[in-house]
């Protein structure tokens, strides 16, 4: 070869490998605000729908699906936490083969309190269902439940699709358990449906990975299996146990509250209002024969016999990791306004990340550069051991700089293990969040506990994370009203209120706890913060506190206390605003109106509602202030 050919052909090498280092992100919208209600005459109903994936030979780097639950714009929001499967039914066509994978399941939330416009995101990753994910494919909403035809959701699934070489090579899938098996039932064991499942590996297998999606459902005697029961499961291959785990959720700190049901109560391993992510167990496996086993904790019930546990598992074959040293970064969890990450954003200080390990050699040491658009970067160097397809999370250092408004923070990956990546498409992510508000820097505490206080805490911290104001539990006393002067240096702060016990300082379902509220106000008694009582563990407040700054009153903000809430004849609205407005209340039952109350000029008080002419069962209090809609809550009447 000359050296004019060798120029030419090293050129196009290093411009091919440029390209292929600039990822494409390509979105598959398959459903797109579907109006989606129940069947209530057969449990379930499918909303199928077909997508135009990539072709066959273009070379896919990840998946991901999003699924967007909505208000619907011609009905009410749906109520109920119903069990909701995302299916891949076919490939090809429609005439092709049924294949029925599942890529995923929605526990709906309870929704009676959302208004239109309301919506809420999830994500979870697909990569695994790669291969099937190709050319035409239909991809089934399969929406369980009982309610009727005035209630639904605007569902939207939109699969993200980054370019780019594969981490493994795909060689198969084999359906291992797929189905809802019974439970603690004396007469149908599950361990004589979940039986062993057998394989040959294919040629050039050496990893064998199980995806699998498992909830539990039903309310039996004595334990509440299985949506109530906390139970062990295990995995082994070959005879060894390679994932043992409680089948358990705390559900008091889900990102999507409050809900109108009883959404903090932990269950078995899921929680309302959440797409689940599967568990995924990566086994290195040798040629031959293998065999894939799931044990259940033994039970038997003795009553109201009807747990089920709700399975659909897979066996992926894959070949060795393609790359010795390959990262990637997972997620900018801290700052992000993404609604999965709303409970640790806005923040000070300490941005998080994830990273995964995408390489066969684990990942000793990384360079982590980071920081906000606009401002000098940081560089943080990470040491550990993090295994092939493991997460690591890391609290990178330092204030998190910003300017007013909506900012870009990024993040980049550099020198894995001191050497260059194998892929840097996906060492890079930048994420939108916006700056905290601009707080006074003086101003006064108001804590009302309720009649747990011990379950409470409350901590003001500053950007360098030291407490500088704190109430703990051992400081509290039932009903008591503490009242604080809080006079803070400039910068920016985050109060925190933490409920150890994960039901807030109110909820619906649990009246004898009571009622308790944290709120702030300036130092003319305007209200300018109010905290969500019925919040599970807590929630959390971050400001840019500035000396001098007043708020504007004109602006209304609001406080609202609905207690009781689980009543036999009346129940009380406690209003806080800092202006007089008109407030109309409406008070519906299955979206019909039962009494509507209007008010003029009202700034603080209390109205006292008589509920003993109302049908028994989910009632919805709405306030309008200066007609809108400001407070939607759920009570429930015995």
């Amino acid at each position: 070869m000359n050296i004019k050919s060798f120029l030419t052909l090293f050129a196009l090498i290093i411009c091919c490998r440029a390209v292929a280092q600039k990822p494409a992100i390509s979105h598959i919208v398959t459903h797109n605000r579907a109006t989606i209600i129940c069947d209530p005459i057969k449990g379930q109903k499918p909303y199928p729908s077909w997508g135009l994936f990539p072709k066959t030979d273009a070379s896919i780097r990840k998946i991901t699906m999003h699924v967007t639950l909505g208000s619907p714009d011609s009905l009410h929001t749906a109520h109920w936490d119903y069990l909701d499967h995302i299916i891949l039914r076919r490939k090809g066509g429609a005439n092709a083969p049924e294949l029925s994978y599942e890529l995923g399941r929605m526990l709906t939330p309870y929704g009676s309190i959302y208004n239109k416009g309301w919506n809420w995101k999830w994500q979870v990753d697909v990569t695994d269902f790669a291969p099937f994910l190709r050319d035409s494919v239909e991809i089934v909403y399969v929406h369980s439940g009982f309610e009727d035809k005035t209630v639904g959701w605007a569902l939207t699934i939109d699969f993200e699709i980054l370019s780019g070489p594969p981490v493994v090579t795909p060689l198969g899938i084999k359906p291992l358990w797929n189905k809802a098996y019974k439970y603690g039932d004396p007469n149908e064991k599950i361990e004589d449906n979940l039986l062993p499942v057998n394989y040959n590996s294919t040629a050039g297998a050496a990893l064998s990975r199980i995806r699998i999606q498992h909830t539990g459902h039903g309310m039996d005697k004595p334990r509440g299996c299985s949506e109530f029961c906390s139970r062990w499961r295990e995995i082994s291959v070959d005879g060894k146990i390679v994932d043992k785990r409680d089948m358990w959720k705390k559900c008091g700190e889900n990102p999507l509250y409050p809900q109108g049901g009883t959404w903090i109560f932990d269950r078995a391993y899921w929680c309302p209002g959440d797409l689940q992510q599967p568990d995924v167990i990566d086994v290195w496996t040798k040629p031959g024969s293998h065999q894939v086993s799931l044990l259940m904790e033994p039970y038997t019930a003795t009553d109201n016999i009807q747990a089920a546990e709700n399975i659909a598992a897979y066996l992926f074959e894959y070949t060795a990791p393609n790359q010795k040293t390959d990262v990637a970064v997972e997620a900018i969890m801290v700052p992000n306004d993404e609604q999965r990450f709303s409970r640790l954003n806005p923040a000070s200080s300490d941005p998080r990340i994830m990273f995964r390990n995408l390489g066969s050699d684990p990942i000793r040491s990384l360079t982590i550069v980071y920081g906000t658009q606009g401002f000098p970067t940081k560089t943080f160097h990470w040491k550990g051991n993090l295994p092939f397809n493991q997460v690591a999370e890391v609290i990178l250092p330092g204030e998190i700089q910003e300017k007013d408004g909506e900012n870009l923070f990024l993040v980049t990956l550099n020198q894995p293990n001191g050497k260059k990546d194998a892929w840097s498409g996906d060492n890079n992510m930048q994420t939108t969040f916006t700056a905290a508000q601009k707080f006074p820097a003086t101003f006064v505490l108001q804590l009302l506990t309720n009649n747990k206080p011990k379950d409470n805490s409350i901590f003001l911290l500053n950007a360098k994370q030291d407490t500088i104001f704190q109430k703990t539990a051992a400081q509290l006393e039932p009903v008591t009203l503490y009242t604080d002067t809080i006079r803070l240096s400039e910068g920016k702060h985050s109060l925190r209120l933490v409920d150890t016990a994960g039901n807030g300082l109110q909820f619906w379902a649990q009246p004898a706890n009571g009622d308790g509220h944290l709120r702030i106000f300036d130092l003319k008694g305007n209200l300018i913060h109010a905290f969500e009582s019925d919040c599970g563990t807590g929630e959390m407040f971050s400001f840019n506190a500035v000396k001098g700054l007043e708020f504007n009153t004109t602006t209304g903000r609001y406080a609202f206390s609905l207690y009781p809430r689980s009543v036999v004849d009346h129940t009380q609205l406690n209003v806080v605003s800092n202006k007089a407005s008109d407030m109309t209340v409406q008070i519906t039952v299955d979206g019909t109106v039962w009494q509507k109350h209007e008010y003029k000029a009202i700034k603080n008080a209390t109205f006292d509602y008589d509920l003993k002419h109302l049908p028994t069962g989910r009632i919805i209090v709405e306030a309008f202030m200066d007609g809108i809609s400001q407070f939607k809550g759920r009570i429930n009447k015995r």
